[in-house]
């Protein structure tokens, strides 16, 4: 109202100087909070993101290391075989070394495809915690502000 008073000229400038800015502050309290708990459950979901990353990479090497063990074990029943043909016993044991070796392939590449989706992941993470301090900072200079006044 007062404004559309200065605007048609009713009111002076002079009379907005004494009008004081209210302390009250809860009009503002919403302002921005919706914003800051979204950043928050964010971060706290890529945090669960990149723990369950690790963690399902570590199962692929786990499991990895199982097949290789029991790879070794069937290379060793077969040498033991004293009846087997030697020629059939080496192709055998090649063809297992082969896969031992291809299972070793695939953990190193789920190494690096880990390695890359947390580094992407922590970059995101870094990004939403910059923001969030951001805001924080924004709305704690604001509350001082409001103080003042």
């Amino acid at each position: 109202m007062e404004i559309k008073n200065l605007l048609n000229g009713n009111l002076n400038l002079s009379d907005l100087e004494n009008h004081e800015i209210s302390k009250n502050t809860s009009a503002f309290d919403g302002l921005g909070k919706e914003k800051v708990e979204a950043l928050k459950k964010s971060i706290s979901e890529i945090n669960d993101m990149v723990k369950g990353r690790e963690f399902l990479s570590n199962q692929i090497f786990e499991e990895g290391e199982k097949i290789k063990n029991e790879i070794n074990s069937l290379i060793m029943e077969n040498e033991r075989t004293p009846l087997a043909d030697k020629r059939d016993v080496m192709r055998e044991k090649n063809d297992l070394n082969h896969k031992k070796i291809e299972i070793s392939e695939l953990q190193l590449n789920e190494r690096i495809s880990c390695w890359k989706d947390i580094a992407q992941l922590k970059k995101e993470l870094r990004e939403y915690e910059r923001e969030l301090n951001e805001k924080e900072e924004r709305s704690k200079m604001f509350a001082k502000i409001m103080e003042e006044n």
